[in-house]
């Protein structure tokens, strides 16, 4: 707080305060001036949390059996992932605590108190029911507090409302609750807001967790994250293969060991049978592809700045289909600019290329001179950036203030005098309500009304509207009221809050990509639409206000809020009804925002999108994904990297059930036929999984995204990700590349040894599995077409995967350890024309499909 407050504020026999040992005794009953937090939950706890997740199970499944089988390096690798998930579940688990000690922090400043009729300094966690609080300009308040004293007192509540204009207070003697934040004149001021003009003093009202920012606080310690339709899906499945595999190995182990004599030989071949099976059902790259591709989406989208908290909401982008913005510093700058001057009837546009007249000029000079030197008001700010290229070299920046005329609740206006370097000249500059400067220079009749009608159209289209003034007298006869001065009227000035360079472009993407853009603000109802109409929102059928809101059931408010895209003089626990609202109905909801008043919504929507540069702590840390340059563009480019990352997943997971089908059948046969020998062995179903995981986890995570991935709508909240036309086209083509493998099979056990024939079935599996990358890297584009398109990860998978089957086969150390024989090439090149025939037949539904869409789009 400014230390030299107490200087500016007497304290008279009426406003002695609290006595020290009633302060204390306040302090013991309500506790300090805090945020409460609850206790963070013990390491143990957590791991045991994470114990019981599907996921980990099933990657400890696998492991255990990597172990059984003395194959370390595989265990380990698995174990990273289990590390993974568990840091993954303590970083959650760390960011609500974050966001509540953000909030602390700012609920906590120093404190400047009367207490015993002194003023004294204390910790604002200190502060006590009760206490007066001396404020001035540049402090942060306290605690939530009603005004005893005020002198002009004004302050910037954006903190709550998302506002930027400061809003003006004044004192009461009698009130003894809290008004709602937003608005002049009131007499309420809350914790964490700032003072940018006057002094006063307050007698606080609530501390800590009773305060409006400790209402947001327990809020956000209330509201629980979704888990996703992905992790809901992957989490289902994995109990369904877990049990498959447990089942199927008994089955396999038993049936086995019965139908071959039942000697200890024969069990030792069910067991090593069985334990393939279950590693073959149980597809534990279905939680590698997901941490994986989350993890890599996760830095593709840091490229575009955009900061990733919960990974999870990247895979929900791709299904959003309402967007909400805050409009105050996410649509806009969340900063003042001069837009227009007007006088003399002509209208100057600033920035859009027009030069300024002397007129003009003078309008621009005499609004700074009636403008602090050092100010806090954002409208002061802007008019200082646009005046001072033109005034630094004047010299008159050096003329020295000689009085001040402060503003009042009975004439909004407020002028100041300077000394000039003329002896005995003052010069006098006014600003204010546009009403208020034309009484003070006695405009009247025609020219009055032509000069209200243009400052309501300004005001129609958003514009903050100030009218200004000057004059010039003698020390003498300086007046001791702003009516007495001797004032000229020069123009008006307009003012805005504009809109960030590419909002509209994004807005125009975002709708082509059929998301909903819904706008949320304090703001009224005339700003609301005019920004809105300039974002390119629309049609704007409808502007709900907050009034109306809360006027309405959850079961009405559910019903209408679909029909509304701009939501206006809505305070912030309404944000979070809106969001919840939007849930209730069906909607998958991203919400974007920068305030601490955003927080609790941006924490309960699907993904909560919070501004880097000028965001809060407290909605930084609530938020899944953060921007880091404020760029609301980089919005549509992360939602067109989401759809990619989805796309990409299905493909993948598409992959790893084909891939399977062959492997479960190659494991599982040989079990019920008693003159067939075994054909897979761990080792073997090893061999494989070193093609699987880097082709599921790495080959597939990087194909570019499809053309139409920004055309088309979003996904149904209902679509599965493993659909029955997924699951049916995935097993159609595992059951191609398993018939291709047993035909080679059945023909080779009629010419060769079974070593040979084994070997021969395996190379057949091996580059059918191959094969399976090539045609689902896209189900529109032809197989051929997707090889113009570059991956990287493609190339060396497939050089590795063709040297390992090439040392497996031709290596005799390598080829005795997988029970094969020697091949002949003739042979090879059969089982290669067999492998790529048994997929080839995807490739003509793929043609058949580009063909209806064609017709359909001409």
């Amino acid at each position: 707080m400014n230390p030299t407050a107490d200087k500016h504020v007497s304290v008279g026999a009426d406003l002695s305060g609290l006595s020290e040992s009633e302060a204390e005794l306040r302090l013991r009953t309500d506790g300090p001036n805090a945020l409460a937090m609850d206790e963070p939950r013990g390491w143990f706890a957590i791991v045991l949390e994470v114990l019981r997740e599907p996921m980990f199970l099933m990657l400890l499944a696998a492991g255990s059996l990597y172990l059984m089988m003395g194959e370390t390096r595989d265990a380990l690798m698995l174990l990273f992932f289990v590390l993974v998930i568990m840091a993954i579940t303590i970083f959650q688990e760390r960011r609500t605590e974050r966001a509540i000690e953000a909030l602390r922090e700012l609920s906590g400043p120093q404190a400047l108190v009367i207490r015993e009729g002194e003023a004294r300094r204390i910790a604002g966690t200190e502060v006590v029911r009760g206490d007066l609080v001396v404020l001035s300009e540049g402090d942060r308040v306290p605690a939530d507090g009603v005004m005893r004293r005020s002198e002009h007192l004004v302050v910037d509540e954006s903190l709550l409302t998302g506002e930027s204009v400061p809003v003006r207070k004044q004192a009461s003697a009698t009130r003894k609750d809290l008004e709602k934040p937003g608005g002049d004149d009131l007499s309420s001021v809350f914790s964490g807001t700032l003072v940018t003009g006057g002094q006063g003093i307050a007698e606080v009202v609530a501390v800590g967790t009773r305060s409006a920012l400790g209402n947001i606080g327990d809020v956000l310690r209330q509201v629980k994250p979704e888990a996703t339709q992905l992790q809901k899906e992957t989490r289902r499945l994995v109990r369904i293969f877990a049990i498959a595999g447990a089942v199927a190995c008994a089955l396999v182990v038993v049936t086995y060991a019965l139908t071959r004599g039942g000697g200890a030989h024969e069990w030792k071949q069910g067991l090593l049978g069985g334990i393939a099976l279950a590693m073959a059902i149980l597809p534990e790259e279905f939680p590698v592809v997901l941490t994986v591709f989350l993890a890599f989406g996760a830095y593709r989208i840091s490229k575009s700045q955009v900061l990733t908290r919960r990974t999870a909401a990247i895979e929900t982008l791709g299904a959003a289909n309402v967007l909400c913005v805050d409009k105050t510093g996410t649509l806009t700058e969340n900063r003042m600019t001069v837009r227009k001057v007007v006088t003399g009837g002509v209208v100057t546009s600033l920035g859009e290329g027009d030069a300024l007249s002397e007129e003009a000029q003078i309008v621009l000079e005499s609004a700074f001179f009636a403008s602090r030197r050092e100010p806090f008001d954002p409208m002061e700010k802007a008019i200082q950036l646009a005046a001072l290229p033109a005034l630094a070299p004047t010299g008159k920046l050096e003329w020295p203030l000689y009085r001040e005329y402060p503003l009042t609740r009975e004439l909004l206006a407020v002028t100041q005098v300077y000394q000039t370097t003329v002896s005995d000249e003052l010069f006098i500059a006014t600003k204010g309500a546009p009403e208020a400067i034309l009484e003070l220079c006695g405009v009247a009749g025609a020219k009055r009304q032509e000069l209200i009608h243009a400052t309501e159209e300004l005001a129609e289209r958003g514009l903050r509207v100030l009218g200004v003034a000057r004059g010039r007298t003698r020390p003498d006869a300086l007046g001791e009221s702003q009516r007495d001065l001797p004032l000229e009227f020069l123009g008006l000035l307009a003012l805005e809050d504009p809109l960030r360079e590419g909002v509209r472009d994004a807005v125009q993407e975002c709708a082509a990509a059929g998301l909903r853009v819904v706008m949320i603000t304090g703001d009224y109802p005339k700003t609301a639409r005019t920004v809105a109409e300039r974002a390119g929102i629309g049609p704007i059928e409808r502007i709900m206000t907050g009034a109306e809101i809360d006027r309405m059931s959850d079961e009405a408010f559910v019903r209408e809020v679909r029909s509304v895209r701009v939501f206006a003089r809505v305070v912030p626990e309404q944000k979070l009804r809106i969001v919840n609202a939007l849930k209730a109905a069906g909607e998958i909801v991203a919400m974007t925002g920068d305030g601490v008043n955003d927080a609790p919504a941006l924490k309960s929507a699907h993904i909560g999108i919070a501004m880097g540069q000028r965001g809060t702590d407290v909605a930084r840390e609530a938020a899944s994904l953060v921007l880091l340059t404020d760029d609301f563009a980089s919005i549509a480019h992360a939602i067109r990297l989401g759809r990619r990352i989805y796309d990409n997943i299905k493909k993948a997971i598409a992959f790893i059930l084909a891939v399977h089908v062959p492997i479960i059948g190659l494991s599982m046969l040989p079990v019920f036929i008693p003159s067939w020998p075994l054909l897979l062995f761990p080792a073997h179903i090893v061999f494989l999984e070193l093609i699987i995981d880097p082709t599921c986890s790495l080959v597939f995570e990087a194909e570019p995204e499809e053309g139409d991935v920004m055309r088309r709508p979003p996904r149904r909240r209902d679509e599965h990700l493993f659909g029955w036309d997924t699951v049916a086209i995935s097993v159609l083509q595992g059951v191609g590349v398993l018939a291709a493998s047993l035909l080679v099979l059945w023909l080779a056990l009629e010419r060769y040894p079974v070593d040979a024939a084994r070997g021969l079935s395996f190379a057949t599996l091996v580059l059918g599995s191959l094969a399976l990358i090539f045609i689902n890297r896209s189900w529109t584009s032809s197989a051929w077409s997707s090889l113009k398109a570059r991956n990287p990860a493609l190339r060396w998978v497939m050089i590795a995967s063709l040297t390992l089957l090439g040392i497996v086969l031709l290596v005799p150390a390598a080829r005795s350890l997988f029970h094969f024989a020697p091949l002949a090439f003739g042979d090879f090149l059969a089982a290669t024309l067999a492998a790529f025939l048994s997929v080839g037949w995807f490739e003509l539904i793929k043609a058949v499909r580009r063909g209806r869409a064609h017709s359909r789009a001409g």
